[in-house]
C-alpha cells in the first residue's frame, strides 16, 4: 500500500501513541486477555489510519472534452445553481461526498490553466449539509480549460476534517493526471461546470477520482 505524504506525520504520531498506551497496559494490567484484545483493536485502528492515507496509482485517460471526477466518493448533488464567488453565472453543480473510507486524494477535473485559487476559513458542518459549500472551511479553484471553458471545483472540510491541502497555484498549467490536493478525513468536493455540458452521472453513483467522467463538454 502506497501512503500519501500528507499522512506521514499523522501516522508517526498515532504509532507512538499506540505503542505507548499498549506498553502501559501490559505493564500495569495483569489480565493478559484484555491486553491482547486491546492490542488487536490498536492494530485495527492503525490499519484504518494507513488505509485512509493510501495513495493509489491510476491510469488516467486525459481528454480535453471530459470533466473527470476530482475525487472518490458518492454523488449527492446535481443541480442548476448560480455560482457567485468567481464564475458569476448559471452552471451545473455536482457534489461528491467522501466518507473516511474513501481515497482522499484529489485530481484536476480538467486540463488547462489555473486562473483562481483561494482559501476560505470557516465552520465544520457535516459535509452533506448544503450550507457546508459556503460556510465551511474550503478552497475554490478555477481552471480555464483547453476548450476555453471555466471549471470551478471546491474542496470542503467536513465535521471531522481539519486540514485542506490545495496544490493548485494561480497560473499553473495542469492536466487530469496531476495531483490537485488532499483533504484529511470526511469531506466533500463541489464541481461547477458549464450548464451546456452533457452530464454522464446520476445521483448516488459511486465516483472514482480521475476515472469517472462527470460530464462532456
Amino acid at each position: 500500500m502506497r501512503i500519501h505524504r500528507e499522512g506521514y506525520a499523522t501516522i508517526v504520531i498515532v504509532l507512538i501513541f499506540l505503542i505507548s498506551i499498549n506498553g502501559l497496559a501490559y505493564y500495569f494490567n495483569p489480565i493478559w486477555i484484555i491486553n491482547v484484545i486491546f492490542s488487536f483493536l490498536s492494530l485495527l485502528f492503525f490499519y484504518l489510519i494507513l488505509h485512509f492515507f493510501r495513495n493509489p496509482e491510476r491510469d488516467i485517460a486525459i481528454n480535453d472534452k471530459h470533466i473527470l471526477a476530482p475525487s472518490d466518493g458518492k454523488l449527492v448533488v446535481i443541480e442548476k445553481v448560480f455560482e457567485d464567488e468567481y464564475l458569476k453565472e448559471e452552471c451545473t453543480q455536482l457534489s461528491i461526498f467522501m466518507s473516511p473510507l474513501n481515497v482522499h486524494k484529489q485530481w484536476y477535473p480538467s486540463n488547462g490553466k489555473v486562473i483562481y485559487s483561494q482559501y476560505h476559513p470557516g465552520k465544520y458542518l457535516v459535509a452533506w449539509n448544503p450550507k457546508s459549500s459556503i460556510e465551511n472551511e474550503r478552497t475554490s479553484i478555477v481552471i480555464q480549460s483547453n476548450t476555453k471553458h471555466r471549471i470551478l471545483y471546491r474542496q470542503i472540510a467536513g465535521a471531522v476534517a481539519r486540514r485542506i491541502c490545495n496544490y493548485a497555484k494561480q497560473n499553473d498549467i495542469v492536466d487530469q493526471s496531476l495531483e490537485a490536493g488532499f483533504i484529511k478525513f470526511g469531506s466533500r468536493i463541489d464541481v461547477f461546470i458549464p450548464k451546456s455540458a452533457e452530464i454522464k452521472v446520476k445521483l448516488d453513483d459511486t465516483i472514482v477520482g480521475g476515472e469517472t467522467i462527470l460530464a462532456i463538454i
